[in-house]
């Protein structure tokens, strides 16, 4: 046959030294089968220089039972090869384990020292919240004029009672020179509502202040506000109880629309345009209990908010679906 040229280059491969190395059993067989087949040759040769049919059938025996001693050797070999095969991986298994046993060890005496907490992660209920990642909240600052009061606040305070605390703390800025009466009853009603150490809850703090808007600011490091009350209600049910977290309800669309409407109604300067926003909500209500469906929700609460807010809107100008909800949703806010 022709001679094919190399396709590879000659040169030295640096093998890996971070894995065990195994004994090459291949070498070993080839080594015995080689001593095997020379004693085989041997034995040929002898054979012919013999020349006699016994002697040849005997030697023929010999070789049959040579083969078989070189193939029992063998045998032996590649098992006892291995047998200490096996017993060098578990040895070295058992070294890593005693490893990973004694880290383990040391990362519990660090999480000690730092005084980390020591059970496993455990899903909260802000992983069932469309994925939201849950960090702790910072205390949120709101802006608000004591013409525009954030009757929300106050509702939501009443309304998570028993499942959330909003402790809300009341100052009054230098541009303001007396809040007024509506705002120190404001402040009052505040006050009434028992705050639970036992139930998570968000600090807020109200600064009253000559603005144009109601603002909240949720980021101490850098001035980003939140215009608007019902913005402020939008927030608030996002890091408030599961009950009131509506992004995850089939209902989500409906409950955001509701609360746009709150925000046009906030901004009517007629009477007649806030009679027509109303009739709007009274559409958007229909036949429900709630503007959520059954249970109370956010958009309850900025309507709420905003209907206390509008004191030339009064119950004669509320249809007898919307005044039904109204005497509903008072049980709850308590307002």
């Amino acid at each position: 046959m022709y001679e094919l040229k190399t396709l590879l280059p000659q040169f030295d491969i640096k093998l890996p030294t971070c894995m065990y190395t195994l004994k090459n059993v291949s070498l070993a067989a080839d080594s015995t089968a080689g001593s095997s087949s020379t004693s085989s040759c041997r034995q040929t040769s002898s054979i012919k220089s013999s020349g006699s049919e016994s002697s040849r059938s005997n030697t023929n025996a010999r070789n049959s039972a040579t083969c078989a001693l070189d193939l029992d050797t063998l045998g032996r070999q590649i098992q006892h090869l291995l047998k200490d095969d096996t017993a060098m991986v578990a040895a070295r298994q058992e070294k890593v384990l005693k490893q990973l046993k004694e880290l383990k060890a040391q990362l519990g005496q660090i999480r000690a020292g730092l005084g980390v907490c020591g059970k496993t992660y455990q899903h909260t209920t802000a992983f069932q919240n469309g994925g939201l990642k849950e960090v702790p909240l910072q205390d949120v600052v709101i802006n608000g004029h004591p013409n525009f009061i954030p009757y929300a606040l106050l509702a939501l305070k009443n309304a998570w009672r028993d499942l959330y605390t909003i402790d809300v703390k009341t100052f009054t800025h230098s541009t303001v020179a007396d809040i007024g009466p509506a705002a120190r009853e404001f402040e009052a009603n505040l006050a009434k509502v028992p705050v639970s150490p036992a139930l998570p809850n968000i600090n807020v703090t109200l600064i009253w202040k000559n603005c144009e808007h109601t603002e909240m600011i949720s980021s101490p490091t850098m001035y980003v506000p939140i215009y608007g009350e019902v913005n402020l209600i939008r927030y608030l049910g996002r890091v408030g109880p599961a009950a009131y977290r509506y992004e995850g309800s089939p209902l989500c669309n409906e409950i955001d629309l509701v609360l746009d409407i709150c925000y046009q109604l906030l901004r009517c300067n007629t009477h007649k345009t806030q009679v027509a926003m109303v009739r709007l909500l009274d559409k958007r209500l229909q036949e429900q209990k709630y503007f959520g469906g059954s249970q109370m929700s956010v958009a309850d609460i900025g309507v709420y908010s905003s209907l206390i807010r509008m004191p030339a809107v009064t119950d004669k100008d509320l249809p007898p679906a919307l005044l039904a909800w109204k005497k509903r949703a008072k049980l709850v806010v308590q307002i």
